[in-house]
């Protein structure tokens, strides 16, 4: 606690506003986007593969990167997508993910996928 003489120097600090996690998104839960560029990356330290990612121009003239989820994809340059939130977690850089089943960016997983599905826009498989 600060004393009398010490607020009379210096006032206190107002508090830092909190870090915006994805702030190309302001406050909207998807935005749309043209790729610019699909390629490929290697993430951090302890974990080994190539990621899919995409450079995208979103309609606020603003170019970011996002991570391709899922297992193929059919993506390529000029292609529509739409963009939600959400950190790939071992790609520096990467706040952004493609949302699966929406405008170019069309569904081909090559498993059937059971956990998940919302994530990826699989149907439900139903055994009888």
């Amino acid at each position: 606690m600060s004393s009398i003489n010490q607020l009379a120097k210096k006032n206190r600090r107002p508090k830092k506003k909190p870090y915006k996690p994805t702030p190309l998104l302001s406050k909207t839960p998807f935005r749309k986007g043209i790729c610019i560029k699909v390629t490929t990356t290697k993430p951090k330290k302890p974990n080994s593969a190539i990621r899919k990612i995409a450079r995208v121009k979103v309609d606020n003239k603003k170019v970011i990167t996002a991570a391709i989820p899922g297992i193929g994809h059919n993506l390529q340059e000029y292609s529509m997508v739409l963009v939600r939130g959400g950190r790939a977690n071992d790609l520096p850089g990467v706040r952004y993910k493609l949302v699966k089943g929406k405008y170019d960016f069309s569904i081909k997983e090559r498993i059937s996928r059971n956990k998940s599905r919302s994530k990826y826009g699989i149907k439900r498989n139903i055994k009888i």
